[in-house]
């Protein structure tokens, strides 16, 4: 299979002199299109540091990382803007959704940002919701919500604009271990019926297991 992602002798250090942080130290390591990689690693091991560097919203100090064959440590701003609109996607623990907007109108947002027809924006997110399984919340709230439909509702709109890499860090951090359970589920699920790949932090060893493959950082260097 073809790599989506390609990490080659990544570093990135915070601070200088010898307060410097060395979050990542020459990481290196491939994520085959289509697949579910778990990163695993204990707090402070360097899985934000490393999936913000793949996803664009930091810089290594060394190194490179290919997306989908654009060299993301060579964009400008502009490019790396356009990275981040049309072809990774993120989901977080903290959820992130829009207080005043229905499930509907966050799924919607990035479509809208896309100028995407509105024909076309409803039936790509009522598709979405169906997938979630959020069909009857549409019109609802984050706020009349429980924590697992919001992460639904998050993983839908991450998926809108039909990404090609979806990073999610530490997507299950803030719910139950039932509910993450089932959004874990939910995450496989997606990666086979979107064609998505999937780049996802997390400390259980259920998303470990419904991954494709285990990458184990401590200390800013991975075991790949």
């Amino acid at each position: 299979m073809t790599a989506l992602v390609s990490v080659r002798d990544v570093h990135r250090r915070f601070g200088s002199g010898p307060a410097t942080v060395h979050a990542l130290r020459g990481v290196s390591f491939d994520v085959e299109a289509g697949s579910m990689v778990a990163l695993v690693g204990r707090s402070g091991s360097g899985k934000t540091t490393l999936l913000n560097v793949v996803g664009g919203l930091d810089r290594p100090d060394e190194g490179t990382v290919v997306v989908d064959g654009d060299e993301v440590t060579g964009l400008d701003e502009d490019g790396l803007s356009r990275l981040r609109r049309e072809r990774v996607s993120y989901v977080f623990q903290t959820f992130g959704l829009i207080p005043v907007l229905s499930a509907a109108e966050n799924v919607g947002a990035p479509l809208r940002l896309a100028r995407t027809p509105a024909a076309d924006r409803e039936q790509r997110v009522a598709l979405l919701l169906e997938l979630v399984g959020l069909s009857g919340h549409a019109a609802q709230r984050p706020s009349e919500m429980s924590g697992g439909q919001q992460q639904r509702v998050a993983i839908a709109r991450a998926l809108a604009a039909s990404p090609r890499l979806l990073i999610a860090d530490e997507p299950t951090g803030q719910l139950d271990a039932e509910t993450g359970r089932s959004v874990m589920a939910l995450l496989r699920a997606v990666v086979e019926s979107e064609g998505v790949t999937a780049l996802v932090s997390t400390h259980d060893p259920v998303m470990m297991a419904l991954a494709d493959r285990v990458i184990r950082i401590s200390d800013g260097q991975v075991d790949a």
